[in-house]
């Protein structure tokens, strides 16, 4: 009964205009940067270790930058889970490197998608299910309220949703022996014995060994995904590149690296990336 209240105020509320919802995201973030200690150490202690070479005034812009950035990420994902499908595909004002899957396509190896939490990371799936399906890669939130809404808001006719276990895994490679696409993201944290400690920002990251294993085995293509959240609630830029010949977990945290130093004020500080894994 909860979740389904939840679901009817969400599925009402996140209908408001996109540029609405960023302009409520950036300032739930200040918010929240100044009421919630943890949220602020978090975020405090990710953007100083990344950027060891910024002044105090500068590491202050950035991380006034990046709070704003983080709140609109967390009202604009619900927005898009219950947006229809073609509105979200019109809130990419454009795409850059389709050729790239255009060329894996004509292989039918597949395409293993990176998509780091950078930007809107729920954009580019949709994006890409405009045209082709694309199984993705989840981890179930463990409260069951949340991941009823997660799973409803999620769903799409050429969206499939993979479990991060056994089977899930299992549902990866038979998308790709069909020649079809993935999505991953590389930069979360797996559980202890499915990954390995590699450098990510001058700090050792616990990395999963999923994407190098699947690319091994089935040759596909892997590309990396980066929707760009345009200012003023204009929409997004979708970006795709090669992720090169390095698919080891350094050789993907150093990509993932270079493009978020790129666009470091939208890449999700809060987010525990250097935690130990869970058992």
């Amino acid at each position: 009964m909860l979740s389904r209240l939840l679901l009817s105020f969400i599925a009402i509320f996140f209908k408001l205009p996109l540029f609405m919802l960023h302009g409520l995201g950036g300032l739930f973030g200040r918010i929240a940067y100044q009421f919630d200690r943890r949220f602020k150490e978090r975020i405090d202690a990710n953007v100083k270790r990344a950027f060891t070479s910024l002044d105090r005034n500068d590491l202050k812009k950035l991380t006034s930058l990046a709070i704003r950035e983080i709140g609109k990420c967390l009202m604009e994902a619900p927005a898009i889970w219950f947006n229809a499908p073609q509105k979200n595909f019109r809130w990419v004002k454009q795409c850059y490197g389709w050729n790239y899957v255009e060329a894996a396509l004509k292989k039918k190896k597949g395409i293993i998608f990176l998509t780091p939490h950078l930007g809107c990371f729920e954009i580019t799936a949709q994006y890409y299910a405009h045209f082709h399906p694309i199984t993705v890669l989840f981890k179930r939130p463990k409260q069951k309220w949340l991941a009823n809404i997660v799973l409803s808001g999620r769903r799409h006719s050429h969206i499939h949703l993979a479990e991060a276990n056994i089977q899930g895994v299992k549902q990866l490679m038979q998308a790709l022996k069909k020649g079809e696409a993935i999505g991953i993201l590389p930069d979360q944290v797996p559980n202890e014995g499915q990954g390995v400690w590699a450098q990510f920002f001058n700090t050792p990251a616990y990395t999963m060994t999923l994407v190098s294993k699947l690319a091994e085995s089935s040759k596909a293509t892997v590309l990396i995904g980066f929707g760009h959240r345009l200012s003023k609630g204009q929409g997004y830029e979708v970006f795709i590149e090669p992720l090169g010949s390095d698919h080891s977990p350094q050789g993907i945290n150093d990509q993932l690296e270079l493009l978020i130093r790129k666009h470091p004020s939208q890449y999700l500080w809060n987010y525990q990336r250097f935690k130990k894994p869970n058992k």
